[in-house]
């Protein structure tokens, strides 16, 4: 695969170039390690589509799970309690697991443990891959990233996108890079406050 696209928000790239080039290189042959014609295996049953040969994200998110895994990225895991407080909770998030538990007991409250993941990190930056469904690019960009920018485990996180030209030759509901960097954009310059990368990948 080749990179078609790049978007920079609040100078994510300038970050991984100037604090962290290896590892920005890495990530730029990861993708273009990815064999995207490998990946055409997934027969459409969809009526509009029916017996055309489309890419597998299945297939496209293994293929990127092989190389980030033979460079030591792997995923991690944020855990956190929460209680249905907002006052409560914005007095915790810093706090430890144990003390976040303790002072929702505390306040009455039965503490819920939760949590969020991300697919890989390494030396401080978050990589999510999203071939999947469109709705979930919403999530990552401003709760995954976000949260484990907040809680100091990250610098930038990066999210891998198909160009509308990938898409097409996908199923339906799929996102691409175009409309969720418009998604980004209208929100105004500092929202979501976490620097970001966002990739956007072609064959």
């Amino acid at each position: 695969m080749q990179i078609k696209s790049l978007y920079s928000h609040l100078n994510g790239e300038e970050f991984l170039l100037v604090h962290r080039p290896r590892l920005w290189e890495e990530v730029k042959q990861v993708i273009a390690s990815v064999d995207a014609e490998a990946c055409r295996t997934k027969v459409s049953r969809e009526r509009t589509m029916r017996g055309r040969l489309l890419y597998s994200p299945r297939d496209m998110n293994d293929a990127f799970k092989a190389e980030f895994k033979a460079t030591d990225w792997g995923e991690r895991r944020n855990s956190f309690y929460v209680a249905p407080d907002e006052k409560l909770l914005r007095g915790i998030y810093d706090l430890t697991e144990a003390e976040q538990k303790d002072r929702i007991e505390s306040s009455g409250y039965e503490p819920i443990l939760s949590y969020n993941q991300t697919d890989y990190l390494k030396d401080r930056v978050a990589i999510e891959i999203q071939f999947g469904k469109y709705a979930f690019v919403a999530h990552d960009l401003f709760v995954k990233h976000l949260s484990f920018y907040v809680a100091e485990i990250i610098d930038v996180g990066i999210e891998i996108l198909p160009m509308k030209e990938l898409e097409r030759e996908m199923s339906s509901g799929v996102p691409y890079f175009e409309r969720d960097l418009m998604n980004v954009v209208r929100q105004g310059r500092g929202v979501p406050s976490v620097p970001l990368v966002l990739v956007g990948v072609a064959p």
